[in-house]
C-alpha cells in the first residue's frame, strides 16, 4: 500500500524470514557461528534460547541456508506430541519410508537410517523449535535419541530452540542427564541501538529505497526506546509508521509518528535504557510470527 508512495520495490518490514533481508547483530552472528559449528563438529546437543521476537526462527533459516545438500535436516516446530506421533513426524521429515508400529521399531529403523548416512559421510540434524513446550517425558525421549552413536561419533545432531523457560525446564533434577549432554549454548539478545538503526536502514535499502533519512534520527531513537531492539517489534513499529506516513502524506517519519504507532501497539514510550532493561522479560504476546 505504501511501497509506491515511498519508492520501494517491496514492503521492507514483513514478518516472514526472507533471507534477502537477513541482518545479523553481534549476538546473532555469534549464535549462527555456534549453530554451524555444532552441526559441522558433531557436538551432539546444542541449545539456542532467546526471548520472543529476538529472531530465533530467522537464525535457524540462516543456518539451514548454510548447510550443504549432504546434510539431512528435520524441523519440528510443534513439540506438543506423544512419542509415537513425534517419531511419525520425524520419519516424514527425513523421508524414511518404513512402516513402524512401536517405539522400538521406530528406533531400530532410525538407527539403521543414521548408520547408513554416517557411512556415506552425511550429517543428520534434528531441530526442535519451541522446545520449552516439550514435556519432561518428551525431553527424555529426545535425550534417548543421543544414545544412537558409534564408538567414535554421534549419529544425529540435536538442536533445542526455545524461550528462556527452556533453560528453567532443563534445570529440573530429572533432566540432569540431558542437561549434561548439552555441548554448546547460546542466548540470543535483542539488537543494540546502533544495530537497530543498521537493521532498519538495511531493510529499506534491500527494499529499494534510495533516498535519505526516511526515518528522522529522533524517530530511530524512539523506535529503539519502545522496542528494546527486538526485531519483531521493530518490524511492527516501522511498518505501522510507514502506513501512518502514507495515510498522512508524510515524506519523512518523525518521532511523534513512532510514538503514535507505539501507543496503538500498546508498547508505550520509555527511555531507551529502561526498554533495554525490560526487554528480556517483557511479554510480547501480540506478535507471533518472528520467534
Amino acid at each position: 500500500m505504501y511501497a509506491q508512495y515511498y519508492n520501494l520495490l517491496k514492503p521492507p518490514f514483513e514478518m516472514t524470514p526472507d533471507p534477502s533481508f537477513l541482518y545479523l547483530g553481534q549476538s546473532h552472528r555469534e549464535g549462527l557461528a555456534t549453530l554451524v559449528y555444532g552441526v559441522r563438529s558433531g557436538k551432539g546437543f546444542v541449545l539456542l534460547t532467546g526471548e520472543v521476537g529476538t529472531g530465533k526462527t530467522t537464525l535457524l533459516h540462516a543456518l539451514l541456508g548454510q548447510l550443504d545438500n549432504e546434510t539431512a535436516s528435520a524441523f519440528i516446530f510443534n513439540p506438543r506430541l506423544e512419542p509415537l506421533d513425534f517419531f511419525r513426524i520425524l520419519f516424514d521429515e527425513f523421508g524414511i519410508g518404513v512402516e513402524c508400529r512401536t517405539k522400538a521399531e521406530y528406533l531400530l529403523a532410525l538407527n539403521k537410517y543414521l548408520i547408513e548416512r554416517l557411512g556415506k559421510g552425511q550429517p543428520t540434524l534434528l531441530i526442535i523449535d519451541e522446545a520449552q513446550n516439550l514435556s519432561p517425558e518428551m525431553l527424555e525421549e529426545v535425550r534417548l535419541l543421543s544414545n544412537l552413536e558409534t564408538s567414535t561419533s554421534k549419529l544425529i545432531q540435536i538442536m533445542l530452540v526455545g524461550q528462556p523457560e527452556l533453560k528453567e525446564l532443563l534445570e529440573r533434577p530429572e533432566l540432569r542427564q540431558l542437561r549434561q549432554r548439552i555441548a554448546l549454548r547460546h542466548h540470543l539478545r535483542p539488537f543494540e541501538e546502533a544495530e537497530t538503526v543498521e537493521y532498519i536502514e538495511g531493510r529499506l535499502r534491500t527494499a529499494g529505497y534510495t533516498g535519505k533519512g526516511l526515518f528522522k534520527r529522533a524517530a530511530l531513537k524512539e523506535i529503539f526506546a519502545v522496542t528494546g531492539g527486538t526485531p519483531r517489534l521493530v518490524n511492527s513499529v516501522c511498518d505501522g509508521a510507514l502506513l501512518l506516513g502514507y495515510g498522512r502524506e508524510m515524506r519523512v517519519i518523525d518521532r511523534d509518528a513512532i510514538r503514535e504507532v507505539a501507543r496503538d501497539l500498546e508498547l508505550g514510550g520509555r527511555p531507551a535504557e529502561a526498554a533495554v532493561e525490560a526487554a528480556p522479560g517483557r511479554k510480547r504476546g501480540l506478535f507471533s510470527l518472528f520467534r
